[in-house]
């Protein structure tokens, strides 16, 4: 019996690389999963899900359409009977400089990320919501929900290059906490994740090269287990986290919060007096531009 029997899952841009790997693991732990993709590639992914004995169906479409992100969700309930876990992780890249971008490149990319993610989630938000209220008070309760979101190393230090790719990513990671805190009453837990993987995206790079011999460190099926651990009852504590995950590490991230606070003494502040107080501000702590955060590659 695997830690996902009896759930219904959605993996969105699941038809290749790490959301395939992500649907693949689900359906191996028990999950009935909606393969979604914007072409053929989801119907091969749910074929191979069945052949190999799982639970499966392609439900084609983008992410970004507010009507194809509502079917998405009420194909998983109407094949299936529910919906239980939503991993959100369709997406592409645009790069280019500021200076550089055009306007297409930019709306493009903010949009199968940021509405991307949210479309679907907010038909999942409606479905939940819904049924809590006839489930509310019933034996057994609520059921646990999930949703797991996809950030990336961009969002969370700032990838020159990225603007809209950075910006939106970092938007997932605010529109994580929201959704947790909007749908904690629902029992819905929703949390982030930054891959680190060789996938359509970076196999540009050559530091992702699938190595000869020894552990694969950016194999995309590395990146799964932390999904399908987040979308289980192992995980019902964790909540509105995000965490880089590559190789065999997982590093949680530190919530936003205050790092040092300044106060006028009831008197609007001037810029002089703002000036004089710079270093207090700052503590001590650098003023620039922040080193990059993420592990080493």
């Amino acid at each position: 019996m695997g830690a996902l029997t009896g759930k219904v899952a959605i993996v969105t841009g699941a038809g290749q690389g790490v959301g395939r790997c992500h649907a693949e693991l689900l359906a191996a732990e028990g999950a009935a999963v909606v393969v979604n993709d914007l072409g053929e590639s989801a119907d091969a992914v749910a074929a191979a899900i069945v052949a190999n004995g799982g639970r499966a169906v392609a439900q084609r479409g983008s992410v970004t359409d507010w009507s194809a992100a509502e079917a998405l969700v009420q194909r998983a309930i109407n094949e299936f009977g529910d919906l239980h876990i939503l991993v959100n992780n369709a997406g592409f890249i645009r790069d280019a400089m500021s200076f550089s971008m055009e306007e297409q490149q930019f709306d493009s990319v903010v949009s199968v990320h940021l509405k991307g993610h949210f479309a679907p989630a907010h038909f999942a938000a409606v479905y939940w919501r819904n049924q809590a209220k006839v489930l509310e008070g019933t034996e057994g309760g609520l059921p646990q929900r999930r949703i797991i979101n996809t950030t990336s190393e961009s969002g969370l230090f700032g990838g020159p290059g990225q603007g809209n790719y950075g910006s939106a990513k970092g938007g997932i990671i605010t529109m994580t906490t929201i959704l947790a805190r909007e749908l904690g009453r629902y029992n819905v837990t929703v949390n982030c994740i930054a891959p680190r993987a060789r996938t359509p995206m970076t196999e540009v790079n050559p530091k992702f090269t699938k190595p000869e011999s020894g552990f694969d460190k950016y194999d995309p099926a590395n990146i799964s287990p932390m999904v399908a651990f987040l979308a289980s009852d192992h995980a019902s504590d964790i909540n509105a986290q995000t965490f880089i995950v590559l190789g065999d590490q997982v590093h949680r991230i530190r919530p936003t919060e205050i790092a040092n606070s300044l106060t006028g003494g009831d008197k609007q502040w001037t810029v002089e007096g703002l000036a004089a107080a710079k270093d207090q501000l700052f503590g001590g702590s650098p003023s620039g531009v922040p080193a990059w955060g993420g592990p080493p590659m």
